[in-house]
């Protein structure tokens, strides 16, 4: 299978802290790939790394290309859309408003919404003109996926895509990630701490424990064993 996304050997720190230590993971193309690890292990760290946000050292390959040296925006523009850990919508402006942010970085420059955003979310068709901040938790996490999709990407990155949401928008959601990586094979890395959700939704996953990545592999072989020892609080 090959690899869309290959870190190796990344440290980051903050401050004098050391969080991330010598990180080797792969995300194979076409994978739903879960990250997973208690509070506070560099799950989002980790993210924030990969998308520009965070200094770090070690090597990120992406399709080949080398992504260490661009900026936040370059690397959107490769492909790579990024729903951040609390949503971080635009909340003074609309729905549209916040879809339309996500166009200028865009690979082929065209400005108009996708028709398969109003496809997957029904609703935000019907909100276009409701301000982001007026929406429900589940409603701007649809609209946060939405403006991460009008990017056309190849890899999705989601923080915790089910935090503080309704259990039958969690279900809907897990239904859309189900859809946008089996039908239009579209290469996602999530962080989850809801282990059904995780299993339900992902092909393969990485634990990280203390800034390290301790196991791997595909859903079926995270045992009851792992989840106890890096995962059960």
């Amino acid at each position: 299978m090959q690899t869309l996304l290959e870190i190796r050997r990344l440290n980051q720190f903050y401050g004098g802290s050391h969080i991330l230590w010598d990180v080797d993971m792969g995300i194979p193309t076409g994978s739903c790939t879960c990250l997973m690890g208690r509070n506070g292990m560099g799950k989002t760290t980790l993210l924030r790394c990969i998308m520009g946000l965070l200094p770090a050292s070690g090597e990120l390959m992406y399709d080949g290309q080398n992504l260490s040296p661009l900026a936040a925006d370059r690397r959107a523009g490769l492909g790579i859309g990024y729903v951040p850990q609390g949503r971080e919508i635009f909340s003074q402006l609309t729905v549209e408003e916040n879809l339309r942010i996500g166009l200028s970085a865009r690979r082929n420059k065209r400005r108009d919404i996708p028709e398969q955003i109003f496809e997957l979310f029904p609703v935000l068709k019907k909100m276009l003109r409701r301000r982001g901040g007026d929406l429900s938790g589940g409603q701007q996490q649809q609209l946060a996926i939405g403006r991460a999709l009008v990017l056309e990407p190849r890899l999705l990155i989601l923080d915790e895509p089910t935090e503080g949401i309704q259990p039958n928008i969690v279900h809907e959601i897990g239904d859309i990630i189900l859809r946008l990586n089996r039908e239009i094979n579209l290469t996602v890395l999530l962080v989850e701490q809801k282990l059904p959700f995780a299993r339900r939704v992902a092909s393969e996953f990485r634990i990280l424990d203390k800034g390290r990545i301790v196991a791997g592999g595909s859903i079926p072989q995270l045992t009851d064993a792992l989840v106890r020892q890096h995962l059960t609080v």
